[in-house]
Parts: structure tokens; sequence; C-alpha cells
């Protein structure tokens, strides 16, 4: 029933039992008053459950950036508001690329992208702060990276400007740069040739011997520290393995404390390999990369179950991509290694025919892993 037509009912109601008298009017005047403040209290009251329910949701560390990490968090805010993301800086396409090179700034498109997955409401929001401009020196630029930008110049430290846009969105969590220094993507491939930079390492990501920042040293901020030891499940990925996960994880200082804070660390594989990046590589390779950077194997690999239509997989393999899985003696190895293997429906199709994780089952299945390894919070 509506407002409006309950309220209709009232007065009706009251006109046919007595007539419409002045005192009839009043009285239904106060009814109305009456029902309206219920309905407001009540939706206060819910909203307010709410909130009292994300404030004491498990608190989850995610660590990645690019499309991943936006859909993951989309997905856990659902669950808490106890979210701190950590943000890869080596961007270095498009308009991120762009103000890194014009303005000395650090690359904001993957944290823009954060903040609008943890906001209220995300979908106006995505539209407001991605909107690009068609012309002039801005052709190409996103509005969110020019507020970012602005916000930096105002602020004089690109971490301030971030916390700042995080207080004006008012959102379910925290984004954070892992560092606020200007670091580059550099690797070694096999062949013994060097690759500067995320779209190179993207490239000949497949022919990588060894991979790290320059400058050696990089500090994390300092809040990635604090976080560490209020977490409750490290979250690395989904996410390009060698431009979105593991940069991250070279920052060493970050990725030591992670090692001796003995928080539980979850790896969420990707559904598909990457042309270029990953190309020929298999789960398990992704895995021991991860491990590799990380010094030792996740506590949980999350795997998506669903089978990806054979249309859609032709549609990929022209492009150079493969669906990813885990053989039996694959999940044996890992399990030797003390690396749990938690399978789950998680495959969205999306109108385009872009495949990616479904947020929300995501975050339920994070949720069930939090439950099972830490306990106390139910859905």
């Amino acid at each position: 029933m509506t407002l409006l037509f309950a309220v209709a009912l009232i007065f009706v109601g009251g006109c046919l039992a007595g007539g419409v008298t002045v005192s009839l009017l009043f009285r239904n005047s106060r009814r109305v008053r009456s029902f309206i403040s219920k309905r407001t209290n009540e939706r206060e009251a819910a909203a307010a459950a709410v909130q009292l329910r994300l404030a004491g949701g498990p608190h989850f560390v995610a660590v990645g950036g690019g499309t991943g990490l936006s859909s993951l968090l989309k997905g856990l805010k659902g669950y808490t508001r106890n979210i701190v993301a950590l943000v890869t800086v080596t961007d270095e396409g498009g308009s991120s690329g762009r103000l890194v090179r014009d303005w000395g700034m650090l690359p904001p498109g993957d944290i823009r992208n954060c903040l609008v997955a943890l906001s209220e409401n995300d979908d106006q929001l995505r539209a407001f702060m991605n909107f690009r401009f068609g012309q002039g020196d801005l052709k190409g630029h996103s509005l969110g990276n020019l507020i970012l930008l602005a916000a930096t110049e105002q602020s004089g430290d690109f971490k301030n400007a971030v916390e700042l846009v995080n207080s004006l969105l008012a959102i379910r969590g925290r984004v954070l740069p892992i560092t606020t220094e200007n670091v580059t993507l550099v690797a070694e491939t096999n062949d013994g040739a060097t690759l500067r930079g995320e779209l190179a390492v993207a490239e000949r990501g497949r022919d990588i011997r060894s991979i790290r920042l320059e400058p050696s040293g990089v500090k994390p901020v300092r809040e990635a520290f604090s976080v560490l030891h209020h977490a409750d499940l490290v979250i690395l990925g989904p996410g390009s393995l060698f431009t979105s996960v593991i940069p991250n994880l070279l920052v060493e200082d970050f990725t030591a404390a992670l090692r001796k804070s003995k928080r539980p660390v979850v790896y969420v594989a990707n559904l598909m390999t990457q042309p270029g990046e990953t190309s020929g590589m298999t789960q398990l390779n992704h895995i021991q990369w991860v491990a590799k950077a990380l010094g030792r194997y996740p506590d949980v690999v999350v795997l998506n179950e669903d089978v990806i239509p054979e249309p859609l997989r032709e549609k990929y393999r022209a492009q150079g991509a493969e669906p990813l899985s885990l053989g039996r003696q694959d999940e044996e190895f890992l399990i030797s290694r003390s690396c749990q293997v938690f399978r789950a429906s998680l495959l969205q199709i999306q109108e385009s025919g872009v495949v990616r994780h479904h947020s929300a089952r995501l975050a339920e299945a994070l949720m069930r892993i939090n439950r099972k390894l830490n306990g106390g919070y139910e859905l």
C-alpha cells in the first residue's frame, strides 16, 4: 500500500463515518501525521539497522587494481563497511597516464573506480565520475580523475586527496594507494630483455623471469600496517596478474608485514588468461607467481566452477584468451602446500559478451570463507 493511498483511505473512511466536520478533519489530520511519522520512523530504524549490521561486519583488506578489484568491492559493501582497498599505482595508460606525465601525480584511474564501487549509489555516481570529455585539451579525461587531480593540487598530497574524496562520497569503506611514491614496473624476460612500464609488461608477461618496482625500497602508506593488524581476511585479486595483483606485493615492507601478521590470505583466481600478459599460463602458474611474490602460498584460492559457453570460449579464443581451470593433480599440489581450494558459482556474462566475476556471489563466497577461517559472523 502506498503512502498516498493509505492517507486517502484514512480521510475517506473518516468522512463516511460521521460527515465532514472541522473536528473530524483535525482528527484525521492528526492520524495522517501520526501515520507518516510512524512510516518515517520505521524507514529510519530500518536504515539504522542496516548501518549497524554493516558496521559490525568483518574487516577485509582488498589488494589489487583494475576492474577486478572494483567488482569485488561492489559485492563486499553489501556485507560490511569495514573494507580497506589498497590499490596499485603503476597504471600508465589512458587518462591516468596523461595525468602522471603532465602533472606528476600518481595514476588516479583505479582509485576512482574503487571509490565509485564503494559508494552508496554506485550506478549514478559511476556515470558522473566516469564521464569523459570529448573535445579540447580535456578530451579523453574522466571527470573523476580530474576531481582527484584537483584534490591533490589543493591538499598537496595524493593520499590526502584520496582520503578527502573518500569522505566527500561517504563510501562504505576506505580506499588508499599502496604507496605514495612514483614507481615503475620493471621485468626481466627469459631471453634477457628488460621490460619497463605496465604497458610493456602486459604485452610480454608470459615471458617474464623476474619482476620488481623501481626505485627499490618503496615504502607503503603507513595505514597499510594498521589495517593488516585488524584484518579478518586479506584478499588478493581478482585482476591482471602482473599489472594489478603482483605490483602491490612488490612493496616489500608491506609484504613482509603481511607475512608477519599471519592473517589469512585469499587469492581470487582469474577466469581467463589475458592476451600477451598471461597467454599460455595455467591456473597453477598464476598461483605460483602470487606465492613467489607473497613469500608463501595463499591460505585459500577461490575458483569459479561454472562452465563458460562454447560460443563465448570461441570468441575469447580468437582474441588469444583461454578459460582457466585447476586439475586434480594441481589441486593436490596446492593442498600439500597448505593451500585450500574453494569453488563457487562465480561467472557473470555481461550483455556485451564479456565474462566477469559476479560481485554478489563472490562476496558471499568470501563471507563463507571468513566464517570458516575465523568464525563469529553470520549472513
